[in-house]
Order: structure tokens, then sequence, then C-alpha cells
């Protein structure tokens, strides 16, 4: 087994806390390197407007939806396999895929009705971001704590989403957008504080994957919030 596995990155020596940080991070910019290239492959291809059409009706939605949750799962497994590399690389690999499938929908209504918003969000997804990452990095705080809550809020969030399409009432998309954005924000300083802490020092992709589910979820509701927001 790796010997990287033995303790937390936070108790390695600089130089290998170093070099973690460059791997998990760089591995984060290629995954959302590799997302933005699928997505806009996806979004303007002639299989785009079918693809929104058949994910986005109720019960339809929900499936997929499922569907999402048991590929995350697989995935996230897949990344954590400490005996195979490549099996961490097809974990992260098969998490961006699918990333990339359950934002058509959304981008490609964006991109037909509301001109500008992707990249807006995208600007705004990159400045919270930022500004997180160096608030956990700078603050010497421990954000684990944010972990309760957030399993919890997941929860919460999915019962919700589901309720309103099984039973048929919309959630008010401003003020909800809103939230989950304030939610995938803790989620950052969530995962940022583990990759600081409690990760191992061959974790880095698994590390990138867990950044990369809290960017890819703070996106998708920034872009909801700005639609929300044109259309009011």
């Amino acid at each position: 087994m790796n010997r990287g596995y033995a303790i937390p990155v936070s108790q390695a020596e600089p130089g290998v806390r170093t070099q973690f940080i460059k791997r998990t991070y760089s591995h984060l910019a290629f995954a959302i390197l590799a997302f933005g290239g699928l997505e806009f492959m996806l979004v303007n291809s002639p299989l785009a407007p079918a693809m929104a059409q058949a994910m986005t009706g109720g019960m339809s939605w929900l499936l997929v939806l499922g569907a999402f949750m048991f590929v995350s799962y697989i995935a996230d497994k897949w990344a954590f396999n400490a005996e195979d590399v490549k099996m961490q690389y097809a974990g992260l690999g098969l998490y961006v895929v699918a990333e990339a499938v359950i934002f058509v929908p959304l981008l490609y209504i964006a991109t037909v009705g509301y001109p500008g918003v992707i990249t807006m969000a995208a600007i705004f997804t990159l400045l919270i971001f930022g500004g997180l990452t160096v608030t956990a990095f700078t603050s010497g705080k421990d954000f684990s704590f944010l972990g309760g809550f957030l399993r919890i809020g997941g929860f919460a969030v999915l019962g919700l989403i589901a309720c309103s399409i099984l039973f048929g009432f919309a959630l008010p998309t401003l003020l909800f957008s809103g939230a989950m954005i304030g939610f995938a924000s803790c989620a950052i300083l969530y995962s940022t504080s583990n990759v600081m802490r409690h990760y191992h020092p061959g974790q880095h992709v698994a590390a990138s994957l867990s950044l990369f589910a809290s960017v890819a979820l703070l996106f998708w509701y920034i872009v909801q919030f700005l639609m929300a927001l044109s259309r009011d």
C-alpha cells in the first residue's frame, strides 16, 4: 500500500504538504476544464434540445437525480481506492462526465434564453471559490464541524426537491437558489478544510473530486439565481 496513506497530510513534512496541495488543485483545474469542454460540446450539439426536454419533465428529473446520486457514489468510491491509481482517475473522470450530462438542461436553457448568464455565473463562481479558499487557508480554522450540517442539510434539500416534483409545487427560485449558494459555500469551506487537514498525501485525486463537486454545486445555483434575477 502507498505509504503516503499512513498519516494525514497535516502531519506530513512541509514538502509533502506542498506537493499534495499542488496536485489537488491542478487536478481540480483539469477537471473544471474537462467539464467546460464537455459541456460546450453537449450544449451545442443537435442532441441538446432533446436531452433537455427528456431530462426536465417531472418524474424524469427525479430519475435523473437518482441516477446521478448512484454514479456519484461509485465515482467517489473509485476515487478513494488506495491501491489502484487508474481507478482513482476513473472515478474523477466518471464524476466529471456525470456532472456534464446533468448540467445540459440548465445550461441549454441559459444559453438559449439568458445570454451572458453562464459567463457571469462562471466569474462569480471563481471569485467566491477563490475567496473561500483564501479564507480557509489563512484563517487557521478547522471547518470540519460543518460536516454534520451539510449531511443533514443535503438530505433535507433532496427531500424538498423530491416533494416539489412529486406533489407539483414550485420552489421560490430566487430564495431557494440564494440559500443553496450559501450551502455550497459551506461545502467549499468544509472540503478545503479537509484538503488541508484530513486527507492523506496519496489522496489528491479524491480531494480534487470533493472540491470539484462543491464548485459544481455552487455554479449550478449561481446560474439559477442569475436566471431568476433576469426574469424578475
